[in-house]
């Protein structure tokens, strides 16, 4: 499956990109994909016509279709916890029915959401009886899942917010709660408690703080909980009328479309909210109808592909030029490689080549004046992703805005042409540098380029917009880890971690160590028990 593409990693890791453009007259039109409103130019990259039809091939050697069918239909794609893979059904606003063993799962889909949108108007009209007091900030506690996706949405979405601020606790640290609960009013505080199970150890512990300081089981009448455990919430305190769940055909890194957005909810209001199901809904019909040579999600899949396992770079950064998709760096950082970080196959075999790179990044054009340095000369090869929009949501600030778009071309510009020593040396000549002084800093002034890059683009930062941008990359992570063969959907290298802080959490407390505990845990346990007197 992989030899076609194995044959061209010579070639293409010397290959010149500006010859690409030299070559082919129309490049940037023939690497590039337009639809709904997203322009997807991949013209950037080492890609010629020869490696796209191999990475389709490989795509369909793969068999993505069929098993992104599969996944659709609500078949256990998740074999190693024996689960479907619906997170799509959150977002299915007009589809007849989604089975799990043999049950439609859309009617109590639309019933949560329905009573999230109740909920919701209710705490943004002032009619919510939480107290007597208007709501007017919202905290939600979670971490991984519960966290990382609504906050990116909430901070995505701040042109739309007429709700409660909306504010979050994650860490287990405890500076996190305090500084979060710093200043709000327990009073009109609504505080959404955001754990599938309702027994994860930081969500529980800042929960349990969070409620004290709000005024204990007095207060829990302004407490919600999205939880697929009614009865641990009622334990907790929480009736089930502010209960929302899920099936656990829904893993935690996709929630977002359905309870665990309610912060994004209350924010924007349920009729955005719904705007944003939209975005994401078409997205995925793009996803399901469109062939492989014109499919956003699997193109975006299959340049990813042929940067780590071609070209042979391991990481990829993700380069917003948009300052409210601050966080989409961190939440795709966890949707692909909790994903994807993978060693084994589905069926247990250990893979042959390394699946899933380093994802990182920051918002431009902060990151230009921090580590853009290593990425145009450094000696690793660093692919970047770069999003930006047409328009802003400042009208007053169109200055801003054109700088902001002018730096996002520059930059994937100067990735590809770089600069030569010959025109280092003539930019420092006409500066009026010579001799011995021109000779040593032009080297330093020279960029190599050649250096990868995409670029998305769209109109606006939009509801419908947000959601079309996080299904795509919901679905590149799908197509990668279905090529790799592996599963996506589960995520047991974060258990063992936990399982040990279970054991260390006693020995921390001065209690008896763990018995298999290494020499230098024991060591960094004593000097801490010691400082700590």
């Amino acid at each position: 499956m992989w030899k076609p593409l194995d044959v061209m990693r010579d070639a293409a890791q010397v290959r010149s990109i500006t010859a690409l453009f030299s070559e082919d007259a129309n490049r940037a039109g023939d690497f590039s994909l337009n639809t709904d409103g997203l322009l997807f130019d991949y013209s950037k990259t080492s890609i010629d016509a020869a490696g796209r039809a191999a990475l389709v091939q490989l795509a369909k050697d793969a068999d993505v279709a069929a098993k992104r069918d599969a996944m659709f239909a609500g078949e256990k794609i998740n074999v190693t916890e024996d689960r479907a893979v619906l997170h799509t059904a959150l977002r299915n606003l007009d589809g007849d029915a989604v089975l799990v063993d043999g049950e439609n799962v859309l009617p109590e889909v639309r019933e949560t959401r329905s009573r999230m949108a109740t909920l919701a108007n209710a705490v943004r009209d002032g009619s919510f009886p939480g107290g007597g007091k208007r709501i007017t900030d919202v905290v939600n506690i979670g971490i991984g899942g519960s966290d990382l996706g609504p906050l990116m949405a909430v901070l995505a979405m701040a042109p739309y917010h007429d709700g409660p601020r909306c504010h979050f606790i994650s860490n287990v640290d405890g500076a996190d709660a305090t500084d979060t609960l710093a200043g709000l009013d327990p009073e009109t505080t609504l505080v959404i408690v955001a754990s599938k199970t309702f027994t994860t150890q930081e969500t529980m512990l800042n929960a349990r703080t969070t409620l004290a300081w709000a005024g204990g089981q007095a207060a829990i009448e302004r407490f919600v909980a999205i939880s697929s455990d009614p009865a641990k919430c009622a334990e907790f305190g929480i009736p089930a009328e502010r209960v929302f769940g899920f099936g656990d055909w829904v893993g935690g890194r996709y929630s977002m479309w359905g309870p665990i957005g309610f912060s994004l909810m209350l924010a924007v209001g349920p009729t955005a909210f719904e705007s944003f199901l939209t975005g994401a809904q078409a997205m995925d019909q793009h996803f399901c109808k469109a062939e492989p040579e014109v499919n956003l999600p699997v193109l975006l899949a299959l340049v990813g592909i042929w940067n780590q396992q071609v070209c042979g770079h391991g990481s990829r950064a993700v380069l917003p030029y948009e300052q409210r998709l601050a966080r989409l760096p961190a939440y795709l950082q966890q949707l692909e490689m909790e994903s994807n970080g993978k060693r084994v196959a589905v069926d247990g075999t250990a893979l042959s080549r390394v699946a899933g790179p380093v994802v990182w990044g920051e918002p431009g054009t902060n990151g230009q004046h921090a580590f853009y340095q290593l990425i145009h000369q450094g000696r690793q090869v660093v692919p970047c992703e770069f999003i930006v929009g047409c328009e802003g949501h400042e009208p007053a600030l169109q200055e801003h805005h054109k700088a902001l778009v002018a730096n996002c071309l520059a930059q994937s510009e100067a990735l590809l042409k770089g600069r030569s020593e010959v025109e280092a040396r003539a930019q420092l000549a006409a500066k009026g540098v010579s001799g011995e002084k021109l000779d040593q800093l032009a080297r330093h002034k020279v960029f190599e380029g050649n250096r990868p890059s995409t670029t998305l683009v769209y109109k606006k930062l939009t509801p419908y917009v947000l959601g079309q941008i996080v299904a795509l990359y919901e679905h590149r992570v799908f197509v990668e880890g279905v090529i790799y063969g592996i599963n996506s959907f589960d995520q047991w290298g974060v258990e063992l971690g936990k399982e040990l802080a279970n054991g260390l959490v006693p020995a921390v407390s001065g209690g008896d160590y763990p018995e298999n505990a290494s020499g230098s845990t024991v060591a960094l346990l004593d000097h801490i028990l010691s400082a700590q007197g």
